[in-house]
């Protein structure tokens, strides 16, 4: 047998592996000299822990084996998984017991539920300024359907005065004819009507509405509204808790911090839910060191109003400020150096500086005698209000519905706030004049009104005792636990 050393051919072979390891060995002579030293045991005593480059090569292996066991295992699992066998049932027929002689279903029974069944209503809420023709328009229903609407009430106020976040709800057919259309008259009547082909028909549901009483108390820090937001009221009640002592006390001036309050108010409640602020029903306000009081009451004549403990009304014969809630930009004066002219002249009202649009209302019950533009005032109304006193308002963005001659209501909103004339910014200029003589609005002296009769006061005091023993409980209260912090 030849010898594998002397063998020529085995000599070549062995000569040529050992060439081309030289040569790749020589190719790649940076990446064995790079790897040459890996290991997982570092030498904590010669260099820090620190991921080198095999750590990431083999870090990056093992997060993929573990990805790939996660797929793998669980679908290997439902292949190998065995559904239970359904358990087999056993149909039997049974014979039903026969009708009495002369019995017959009812056909009507099977369609009953069908006729009564509620429509699929499409609920709207109203938008500030929105009008119902423009609910009608988005909803794809014309001015007939309207019209419609509106000639089946008797009294159509509820569809035609709408306020923002009432709700309408339309139901339609397939072809996008109306149907049916609901909506709320008054907070305890809903009313639903029914458009058939020839008329209008209507069905009412009355729903149950309660009133639920509540007392919160605050102390004015940043402003009136955050006080009241942190006694619990909305907005809207803290509106109404100002326009209550809004003859009395001037909140654009007089508000000072550690002012506070006292209320009693309820809000409405339909069917279990909260649908709206209801009234203030008894209220205290300490401004300055003063304690003001105010009782809702209903006169014998069926007025509404506040009164104070002694049954005198708050409503004063003036508005003491008439725009809610502004900063005065400029007060009476017998020289300013005006704004815009830059000379001095007389000041004879105050200006009240509020947003464009803002409401202004009459200071009193009494006659427009003009209406119109004036030069330097924009538009510019006058009420006349007895043979001594007159009011006069300046720098209107519009008037309101009123026409010269007509009478007014103290409250009743006869422009909104703007900047016509000559004025820097949107506000109010207002002016209060007796016997032809402009004076202070802030500071004239205005006539106190006639408190209740006697027989009205008796029953008046008989009334509001408990409210009245309950806002001094809250009173006293506070006070006790604000002295012992």
């Amino acid at each position: 047998m030849p010898n594998p050393q002397n063998d020529p051919i085995s000599a070549r072979h062995k000569a040529r592996r050992l060439a081309i390891r030289r040569h790749t060995q020589r190719r790649h002579f940076r990446f064995y000299t790079r790897v040459s030293g890996w290991t997982f045991i570092q030498n904590v005593t010669t260099s820090p822990i620190s991921w080198r480059a095999e750590h990431w090569v083999l870090g990056g292996v093992a997060l993929l084996l573990t990805a790939l066991v996660g797929i793998v295992i669980p679908t290997w699992a439902s292949a190998t998984r065995h559904d239970p066998v359904p358990t087999p049932y056993t149909t039997m027929a049974l014979d039903l017991p026969q009708l009495p002689p002369g019995a017959e279903a009812d056909p009507t029974i099977g369609a009953y539920g069908l006729d009564n069944a509620e429509p699929d209503w499409h609920v709207v809420t109203v938008r500030a300024g929105q009008s119902l023709s423009d609910i009608f328009h988005e909803q794809g229903l014309g001015a007939t359907e309207l019209q419609r609407a509106l000639d089946s009430q008797g009294d159509a106020s509820a569809l035609r005065r709408i306020r923002p976040g009432q709700e309408f709800a339309f139901a339609m057919d397939a072809s996008g004819t109306l149907t049916a259309m609901r909506f709320e008259r008054g907070d305890a009547t809903r009313v639903v009507l029914h458009f058939g082909a020839g008329d209008v028909t209507e069905s009412t549901v009355e729903r149950s509405v309660e009133r639920r009483t509540n007392v919160a108390h605050g102390v004015v820090t940043r402003s009136l509204f955050y006080a009241g937001e942190q006694a619990g009221l909305t907005d809207a009640m803290v509106l109404k808790l100002a326009n209550a002592f809004g003859y009395d006390i001037d909140f654009a001036q007089d508000l000072r911090e550690g002012d506070s309050f006292s209320v009693v108010y309820d809000d409405v409640y339909r069917e279990g839910e909260h649908l709206r602020d209801g009234d203030i029903i008894a209220a205290t306000f300490i401004n300055q060191g003063k304690r003001y009081t105010a009782i809702r009451y209903t006169n014998a004549e069926g007025e509404t109003m506040f009164y104070t403990e002694e049954g005198r009304p708050l409503r004063k014969s003036f508005l003491r400020t008439p725009v809610e809630f502004t900063r005065i930009s400029s007060t009476f004066s017998t020289g300013r150096m005006h704004p815009i002219l830059g000379y001095m002249r007389a000041h004879k009202g105050v200006d009240y500086a509020a947003p464009t649009g803002t409401p202004i209302r009459a200071a009193g019950d009494g006659k427009v005698v003009f209406r119109g533009w004036k030069s330097g005032y924009g538009n510019f109304v006058v009420l006349q209000h007895n043979s001594h006193i007159s009011t006069a308002y300046g720098h209107m963005s519009r008037f309101g519905g009123e026409q010269i001659g007509q009478h007014v209501k103290q409250g009743e909103t006869i422009g909104f706030v703007g900047m016509t004339g000559l004025a820097t910014g949107p506000h109010l200029h207002y002016e209060f004049q007796i016997d032809g003589v402009h004076r202070d609005p802030l500071s004239v002296t205005l006539p106190k009104p006639e408190p209740l009769p006697a027989t009205q006061l008796a029953q008046f005091r008989k009334a509001n005792a408990p409210l009245l023993a309950r806002l001094k409980l809250v009173d006293s209260n506070t006070r006790l636990a604000r002295a012992g912090n």
